[in-house]
């Protein structure tokens, strides 16, 4: 089904990211639902921190968004320091997450309308599964 030019394209993006250790291999998760489609993105994004591996999973997420064609997007995850350093309620100060804010504001820039919205851990099953499996792979690098 085609959409019509200038109708906005809503996705619903879910994230999450796991590190097995503090830092140690990072997996990447995300639910992406645009147009009633929905799909689930799990990758291993090498080694890190559990706030790098956040990172990595709303940016996954919102690539896949655009990609899809999404000009409108709902963020959701259970990490609240990734949702406030982008909504601007935090100052970014860890120096290896600054490329990552970075990159992430700069996908959230290319969207005509953003929501962002901080959910319970339980209600953002999926995409920490996905995240977790990404994690525990060896065949995947992001």
């Amino acid at each position: 089904m085609a959409v019509p030019l200038g109708d906005p394209v809503h996705a619903d993006v879910w994230f999450d990211g796991a590190c097995l250790g503090n830092p140690g291999p990072m997996g990447a998760g995300a639910v992406v639902v645009v147009a009633g489609r929905r799909q689930v993105v799990s990758r291993r994004v090498g080694r890190g921190t559990n706030n790098e591996a956040e990172y990595h999973g709303v940016i996954a997420g919102l690539r896949h968004a655009l990609a899809a064609g999404a000009t409108h997007v709902t963020v959701r995850g259970d990490s609240q320091l990734v949702l406030r350093h982008l909504d601007g309620s935090y100052a970014v100060r860890a120096a290896n997450l600054r490329p990552l804010y970075e990159e992430a504001r700069g996908l959230l820039d290319r969207f005509e309308d953003v929501q962002l919205q901080w959910v319970r851990r339980e209600a953002n099953a999926d995409a920490d599964r996905a995240a977790r499996a990404a994690v525990q792979s060896e065949d995947s690098t992001g």
